[in-house]
């Protein structure tokens, strides 16, 4: 990973951590090397990270998974506080995306957000320069997964499995994209 990937990575994180709360339990939907539970380690009390890529170990607060989300999700898995996919979304088919939004409602308990960050598709080819110059790490941004997908499609997606979107924001010179989505809280039992 080069000093670019490295400070992409900053940026994103720097966009999701006032969205997680001190004592969260969070899933990091394409985890890497676990930097989110490293960044975050005072604030978050457990963690699960799962990814393609990812080492699987447990430890006494946060296991790694090494697989692709949700299929490879242990069911078993504790509701969420926060469920985090930073610039994940744009890796994924169309089908691949509806299932993640369904699999992360499913995963968040009642109240819990979703921390998605999601590129303009005209990173793409920005990316590209950046690794034929050598200043971007040829394997670790996996560019052939990147479908053009558009950022603006986001918000209708995760509606459709029942998330309310709470916030929105550009960043990165308006090239990348903040959304939070909340989980309705469950609603009152009648009588």
């Amino acid at each position: 990973m080069t000093w670019v990937d490295r400070y992409g990575r900053h940026l994103r994180l720097e966009q999701a951590r006032p969205f997680i709360r001190k004592g969260a339990r969070v899933l990091d939907i394409g985890c890497g090397d676990g930097a989110l539970f490293k960044a975050f380690d005072a604030v978050i009390s457990t963690g699960v990270g799962i990814d393609p890529d990812a080492r699987s170990t447990s430890g006494s607060r946060f296991q790694f998974i090494r697989g692709a989300y949700p299929e490879d999700m242990d069911d078993a898995a504790p509701p969420f506080d926060v469920v985090v996919g930073l610039a994940v979304l744009e890796h994924l088919t169309p089908s691949q995306q509806s299932a993640m939004a369904s699999a992360s409602f499913d995963h968040l308990r009642p109240s819990g957000r979703l921390i998605l960050t999601v590129p303009e598709p005209i990173v793409d080819p920005i990316l590209r320069v950046i690794q034929r110059v050598g200043l971007g790490d040829p394997d670790g941004l996996h560019l052939h997964e990147h479908h053009g997908f558009e950022a603006c499609e986001t918000p209708a997606i995760f509606k459709r499995a029942g998330f309310t979107l709470t916030a929105r924001r550009r960043f990165e010179l308006f090239l990348n994209n903040l959304f939070v989505f909340t989980k309705p809280a469950k609603p009152a039992k009648p009588g």
